[in-house]
């Protein structure tokens, strides 16, 4: 009986001690390909996203957040590791991390290994896209214990959709293609047939709203990648309705403007060059509404997680993998070192956290691993190398002196970019190849180069300093 009563009591201490424990929160880690912050809520007067909005009426938005690296491969083993682009060596789209950093922890191991399902569905590391999408692309299996790849009719209908190509008479016109390969890297559009939920992000939102019912016991770490807006630039007709030519605005752009930059900072293909503006209309209105349609079914991911009573349980954070040149500076896509492209959307909504707050400093993508482990309670990464944003998220107004560095490279040579409260400094190969300075306070559109300006010798002398800083310690 004493023997008993004695296990009895340690059963009772051991219920005790594990009911006082706190609950574990969940992750909801959104992605969107390609998106830049043409969003309603970072101020865009046009575009329609009310499900980012909503999102960040929950949580902080960071307004000024910046990736490590402006193309979707490098960008992702950046964030999802927590190392920078000169710690991974991922600088394209065609290597695995792992062949560089075999021993790199990810986002995905560091929640496995404190207990949680961890699963992705869709884009999260590099896929060739439309190629790769349905496959498991560059993925790291070892980051999750179950994946999806999804595949919608954007995948079947392939040979509905439009392109920019350039005739042999040097014109740019809208094309059709004939095969997935020719999508990749081109300004591409379809107003597209059926409903949401046969295109790929529909299927994406739809897996991922069924592995949240399956765990809502928790603890989980779901990671829910959106190929859209990347271009192809698909999105079912009525979301181009949204859009007409008439009310889309042209960034206006000095003239002469391209001989006031370093050779190195943009590289422009002929066949976008040689684009009419009607064509250039019709391109940002296939793009904001491949953008409205992301929105979408972010907005049925929310839906399913207030429907089963996960909110208050749930850590949220939309991201983008790098921003995107909408003909800001003559330029379209990514691979420039401009706040068009550097500048990514970031909202964390983590609950008991403040909601509806908008925080000023400047963050970066790397900062994500170490958040979110820090938001949960759980060991961060040995070797990452972000800060937790969790002062940010308690307090967005709270002080904060870390800088943004964010790298390209060209050819057999880097260009790095240093972005402060003030001030945007960027070096092609070490100064060699130029370099460029803007007054973010004065020019946001980054379109008036001040690293020549006397008066600012000594402005650009310091800024140069803290960019070697920072690249030493990156490297």
């Amino acid at each position: 009986m004493r023997n008993i009563y004695a296990l009895l009591c340690v059963a009772i201490v051991a219920i005790s001690l594990r009911a006082a424990e706190p609950e574990k929160l969940n992750v909801l880690l959104l992605v969107s390909d390609d998106l830049c912050t043409h969003l309603s809520t970072y101020g865009d007067p046009l575009v329609k996203t009310p499900n980012v909005d909503r999102l960040a009426a929950r949580g902080v938005k960071f307004e000024h957040a910046y990736c490590q690296y402006p193309l979707c491969n490098p960008s992702r083993a950046s964030f999802l590791t927590g190392l920078r682009p000169d710690t991974t060596r991922v600088y394209d789209n065609a290597i695995q991390f792992r062949q560089n950093v075999p021993d790199a922890q990810t986002i995905g191991q560091t929640f496995q290994k404190a207990g949680y399902f961890v699963a992705r569905v869709g884009k999260l590391y590099h896929y060739g896209v439309p190629a790769q999408i349905g496959t498991n692309g560059l993925d790291d299996a070892p980051s999750w214990a179950e994946r999806y790849n999804p595949k919608g009719r954007d995948i079947d209908d392939f040979n509905m959709i439009e392109r920019i190509e350039l005739t042999k008479e040097g014109k740019a016109e809208w094309g059709k293609t004939e095969n997935l390969n020719q999508l990749g890297a081109t300004l591409s559009r379809l107003a597209a047939d059926g409903t949401d939920e046969e295109q790929t992000d529909g299927k994406i939102a739809n897996e991922t709203i069924t592995l949240l019912e399956k765990h809502a016991a928790g603890p989980f770490f779901l990671a829910c990648g959106f190929f859209r807006p990347h271009t192809p630039y698909v999105a079912p007709k009525k979301y181009y309705d949204m859009y007409p030519l008439d009310k889309i605005q042209l960034p206006a752009i000095p003239a002469n403007y391209n001989a006031t930059i370093p050779a190195p900072a943009l590289q422009l293909k002929k066949v976008e060059e040689a684009m009419t503006d009607t064509q250039r209309k019709e391109a940002i209105q296939a793009y904001f509404a491949a953008t409205s349609f992301m929105d979408a079914q972010l907005g049925r991911v929310l839906d399913a997680l207030d429907r089963l009573k996960l909110t208050d349980k749930t850590i949220v954070v939309f991201i983008s993998d790098h921003g995107y040149h909408l003909y800001e500076h003559h330029a379209w896509q990514k691979m420039t070192l401009f706040e068009n492209v550097a500048h990514v959307p970031l909202i964390i909504s983590a609950p008991g956290k403040p909601a509806g707050k908008s925080s000023p400093r400047i963050v970066e993508l790397l900062d994500l691993h170490p958040t979110l482990a820090d938001l949960a309670g759980i060991p961060v990464a040995p070797k990452a190398e972000g800060k937790s944003l969790r002062p940010l998220v308690e307090n967005p107004a709270a002080a904060w002196d870390k800088p943004a560095l964010t790298q390209v490279q060209r050819g057999k040579f880097m260009g790095y970019t240093l972005r402060t409260e003030k001030w945007r400094y960027t070096e092609w190969d070490g100064g060699a190849k130029g370099t460029e300075l803007y007054d973010e306070e004065n020019d946001p559109q980054e379109l008036k180069n001040l690293a020549q300006a006397p008066e600012l010798k000594e402005t650009v002398e310091k800024q140069k300093a803290l960019l070697g800083q920072a690249v030493k310690k990156g490297k």
